[in-house]
């Protein structure tokens, strides 16, 4: 490999982990109320209901499992969001991938002088589709979470 295609291929890889960062700051953005939901509304219900476990009348295994059981809606919902973001990294991981692979095969075909121009159309638009997927995942996490009146919070 030549020092141009060398340098060309840092450049991609910078422009790439810009892109990718601008897709974490969509997702930390439009999860904003979620994240704010589980760690508030939930985990506010969670120590209450934890705080009524402790009751002179139930001995250290009834406080336990009273304990356990109000961690349950934290848990779910913790699990329902990474879950989700798992999903949404495999897909847009797959899209970037299929870029990847026609950006190797342009090199393998001589096509090169178009193909770093190609890339990065491809991952701009794999990009673009992961991001205008997060309202859809956040739109289905908040009526998973009972959220369904709160569109923007």
């Amino acid at each position: 490999m030549d020092h141009i295609a060398a340098a060309e291929e840092r450049i991609v890889a910078d422009r790439m982990k810009r892109k990718l960062e601008e897709v974490n700051t969509a997702a930390q953005k439009q999860l904003a109320g979620i994240q704010d939901h589980v760690n508030f509304t939930l985990q506010q219900a969670y120590f209450k209901c934890a705080y009524e476990c402790f009751d002179r009348k139930r001995g250290q295994e009834g406080i336990n499992n009273c304990v356990e059981n109000c961690s349950v809606p934290v848990l779910r919902a913790n699990n329902m969001v990474e879950e989700e973001m798992g999903r949404f990294q495999e897909r847009m991981k797959r899209s970037l991938m299929v870029c990847q692979d026609k950006y190797e095969a342009a090199k393998l075909q001589q096509f090169q002088r178009g193909a770093v121009n190609d890339m990065e159309s491809c991952v701009d638009q794999a990009i673009k589709d992961s991001v205008q997927m997060l309202p859809h995942i956040v739109d289905r996490l908040k009526i998973s979470f009972s959220m369904s009146g709160q569109k923007d919070m």
